[in-house]
């Protein structure tokens, strides 16, 4: 997913559960708006303040079977319309765990003429941000990683899984069994009746692909206009929806080693793209063998995948670059210690840093919130090693398990089950690495009225209004303005 391996981080709450006194049943308790900016080092909030916004926050039950209960906190942004205003339009970008509260400021430019026209909503949906954080306290570097090359590194991070679980379990177990996304539904819904609307419009990627769509199955009467980016197959969603995009990034990861011996005389990395591979499987070994110094960081055979496969969600040339010097980097460390370049830097201070605790705590939760998974580590085990030729450089990490197989309790909900005839816009990119294409197709058919735009020879998360691609970017646009579907699927071209 769009941040799936690195979550965005922002200025975090503390706190937990608001125990306040409950709105009567049937009624919504109004958001109280003021500015946005918290302090001189919130330069989102600044940006949002410079652009007109407002923020606010809104009271939700924690336990929506128990309305009159405890309450949290979800916050947000409205950007208001400006011009002939069509209505609400609800924002996510995905993650799972992503903040969206920055979003209307990023989404009114790429709506071009049609943004002035929607009142936008970025919402940090609940435990995320802003809102009601959830913070397992869990230890520096508790990211995404990989089984390794062995058994002995499989259960090694196994231990380590089952230790974060707990962990949360001992912090946050009150708030675990409430992380679902039907519950962000319901959320999205109460913004909804807060605002006084009859309908609200939306917008959302990768995993606000799937949010969309279950609010679309629990209240379809109350959509107007809805655009699923990146979109995901809904009976796909949970503990193992990366399990089946090894393939595409296997297939990504061979296509950048082409444009790099294209410009073997820039990055020398090889001439051909055999030769690319070969420094990368060097990598591999090397860090199989012992861990790689980066700076001040040590990167084993676990981590070198995750950091990897988080730079493969877009081929354009400046996030190739990113990838080339990430090689760069990790081939001289196989040598001896290195110091990154300040991008890979950057992105290595965010994993092992202490701030991600809450990010990613949140993360996992919402992926281990709608499906249980299974508990036992030798299932994860033998799919491994059913994969290691045919997805060598990924397999050990999409198929490897979480902390979900410890998880503590069982949904209190079956997962949401979508199939209507709600229209809607799907867009998708048919090399998408994160994820995949089949998954657009099977959301198409399970949406009778939906129609579905597909971006071909793109391998990309996310396209409107972030790859640059004027025909889908135009086709979504109009349909914004007008709230007509194409008439038919439609195709356009990188």
């Amino acid at each position: 997913m769009r941040k799936l391996l690195v979550v965005g981080l922002g200025l975090l709450l503390t706190g937990g559960v608001m125990p306040v006194a409950a709105a009567e049943p049937g009624k919504v308790s109004g958001i109280q708006w003021h500015g946005c900016q918290t302090g001189p080092d919130d330069k989102e909030g600044a940006d949002l303040d410079r652009a007109g916004a407002q923020c606010g926050e809104l009271l939700v039950p924690l336990d929506y079977g128990r309305p009159q209960g405890p309450k949290i906190q979800v916050a947000m942004s409205r950007l208001k319309a400006t011009g002939d205003r069509i209505g609400t339009m609800v924002l996510n970008d995905g993650g799972p765990g992503g903040p969206g509260r920055g979003m209307p400021l990023d989404l009114r430019k790429a709506m071009q003429e049609v943004g002035s026209r929607y009142d936008l909503i970025g919402m940090d949906p609940r435990f995320v941000g802003r809102s009601t954080p959830l913070d397992c306290k869990w230890p520096v570097g508790s990211g995404l990683w990989s089984a390794g090359a062995t058994r002995a590194s499989f259960e090694r991070g196994a231990r380590f899984q089952a230790d974060l679980a707990k962990r949360c379990a001992d912090n946050q177990g009150e708030l675990l069994p409430h992380v679902t996304t039907r519950n962000t539904a319901r959320d999205i819904d109460q913004i909804r009746a807060a605002l006084g609307e009859e309908k609200i419009s939306y917008l959302g990627y990768s995993y606000g692909s799937y949010l969309g769509s279950v609010y679309l199955q629990m209240f379809p009467d109350r959509l107007d206009r809805v655009v699923l980016d990146g979109p995901i197959d809904p009976d796909q969603y949970g503990p193992g929806l990366l399990r089946t995009v090894g393939p595409a990034n296997e297939a990504a990861l061979r296509a950048w080693a082409g444009w790099a011996a294209k410009r073997d005389r820039t990055y020398h990395l090889g001439r051909t793209t055999d030769q690319v591979m070969a420094k990368v499987q060097r990598i591999y070994r090397a860090s199989s063998e012992r861990p790689l110094r980066v700076g001040r960081h040590y990167l084993d055979d676990r981590i070198v995948p995750a950091l990897l496969m988080s730079s493969l969600g877009d081929d354009r040339d400046p996030s190739r670059m990113i990838v080339a010097d990430l090689i760069q980097t990790l081939l001289k460390a196989t040598t001896g210690p290195v110091q990154p370049g300040e991008e890979f830097g950057q992105l290595l201070e965010m994993l092992f840093g202490s701030e991600m605790s809450a990010g990613a705590s949140a993360q996992i939760a919402i992926i281990c919130g709608d499906r249980a998974a299974s508990g036992n580590p030798n299932t994860y085990w033998r799919d491994i090693q059913r994969h290691r030729k045919s997805e060598p450089h990924f397999g050990a990490l999409t198929r490897n398990l979480l902390a979900c197989a410890f998880w503590p309790g069982k949904p209190l909900e079956q997962p949401t089950r979508v199939a209507n005839a709600v229209p809607a816009l799907i867009v998708a990119a048919d090399g998408d690495p994160r994820t995949t294409y089949p998954q657009a197709r099977v959301l198409h058919k399970l949406l009778t009225e939906s129609r579905l735009v597909t971006l071909r020879n793109a391998r990309t998360h996310g396209v409107f209004g972030e790859y640059g691609n004027e025909c889908v970017d135009r086709l979504v646009i109009d349909y914004l303005g007008s709230g007509t579907l194409p008439s038919t699927d439609r195709t356009c071209h990188a």
